[in-house]
């Protein structure tokens, strides 16, 4: 079996797992998951920025010298897609949108994680090991979020939870089984397109995502927390070099 390819299920695998935990401790530890998921996100934002500035952005524009279009665009696409959500269909659709709404954006969003996960372990295993640090620690609140709005949509506990872990979390895998195989027969210059496509959507993910919520919870240590991920980052990948 293709060693890139089990790494990239295995990290795909383990993104659900945490998503699960995320819905998990929301619903039997509801105190603790909300006082502490503020700082997961400044966590993973700290590494997703971090990552993608030091090692994915430059890898990307080594293989493509079209890469800083292809960064624009999948920030941007990212961007567009939540707007729609937020602000189109949310308006058209107030009753629905509380609920459902956002459980399908996310679950689009954690698809998109596995098509990432595939694209940067088709790179190296060192690239992809790098986003998933990120993207696995982000996995956590991502579960609870989708749980919750599920729960102030109207449902119960147990459709709440069945229907978090199919968004959330199910979705990831799908993404990666789906495509890797066509990534891994693609070309260098167009994987470098991908790469930086996936720059853009991880820098969203964290830049304007992640820290916007965590920064209107006011916690004490969240600063830290962002810090934190970044010196984990700057860490791995210096003595990686």
């Amino acid at each position: 079996m293709n060693t890139h390819f089990l790494t990239a299920f295995l990290a795909s695998i383990l993104a659900a797992l945490v998503t699960s935990i995320g819905i998990f401790v929301i619903r039997r530890f509801e105190v603790w998951g909300r006082k502490n998921t503020t700082y997961f996100s400044c966590f993973a934002a700290g590494v997703l920025i971090s990552v993608s500035f030091l090692h994915i952005i430059p890898k990307s524009f080594q293989m493509n010298e079209q890469a800083p279009l292809y960064l624009l665009g999948g920030y941007l696409a990212l961007h567009f897609f939540n707007r729609f959500i937020t602000a189109y269909v949310c308006d058209k659709n107030p009753e629905t949108a509380i609920g459902i709404i956002p459980m399908l954006g996310i679950g689009f969003h954690s698809f998109i994680d596995g098509v990432v996960y595939s694209i940067t372990f088709s790179v190296s295993i060192f690239t992809g090991t790098l986003a998933a640090i990120g993207m696995v620690l982000h996995e956590f609140p991502e579960g609870i979020v989708t749980y919750v709005m599920l729960i102030r949509g109207g449902f119960s506990q147990k459709s709440s939870m069945v229907l978090a872990f199919v968004a959330a979390a199910l979705t990831t895998p799908l993404g990666t089984l789906l495509s890797f195989p066509m990534i891994s027969q693609i070309d260098k210059s167009f994987l470098g397109a991908l790469l930086s496509l996936s720059a853009g959507a991880l820098v969203y993910v964290g830049a304007t995502h992640l820290l916007p919520q965590a920064e209107r919870e006011h916690k004490k240590f969240s600063l830290v927390a962002m810090l934190g991920g970044i010196l984990v980052a700057v860490g791995i990948i210096v003595s990686k070099t």
